[in-house]
């Protein structure tokens, strides 16, 4: 068994509903895609995920609930994100629009401005996005 304190922390979206929901869709097998923008690893100085990479899934409290393995990493322009990537996010999208209203609710919402020092941030077709898909490689003792 994995030592979850040995993993770099792997945190979906903010601690609360969401983030409860997605690791809900990781642990049952839906969810095996996420997207995040360039810029949020920019102003948290954090490196971009590379493939094999193994992280520890933390739950809303902080605890790690999952190793995922990284499998494939790619910025691109949000308006390149096809229906392949919004369907593997697992979160039910039938189209790369609903995907993209999601997202966009997500991002020009105040806790993600705020995260990113940027009150009026948007984004458009040209906003580079990080593009990831990763791999349930197991789960912690109660998951």
């Amino acid at each position: 068994m994995t030592n979850f304190d040995d993993l770099p922390p792997y945190e979906l979206a903010f601690p609360g509903p969401l983030r409860d929901k997605l690791v809900a869709a990781v642990l049952s097998g839906a969810k095996t895609a996420t997207t995040g923008l360039l810029a949020g690893y920019e102003a948290e100085g954090e490196p971009l995920p590379e493939p094999g990479q193994r992280r520890a899934l933390l739950d809303s409290t902080g605890c790690p609930v999952a190793v995922l393995e990284v499998t494939d990493v790619r910025v691109v322009r949000l308006g390149e994100v096809d229906l392949a990537h919004a369907l593997a996010e697992g979160e039910g999208y039938a189209s790369v629009a609903e995907w993209r209203t999601s997202h966009e609710r997500f991002w020009h919402g105040a806790r993600s401005r705020e995260f990113l020092g940027d009150p009026g941030f948007t984004v458009g077709d040209d906003t580079p996005v990080v593009t990831e898909r990763f791999r349930l490689v197991e789960t912690a003792a109660g998951n």
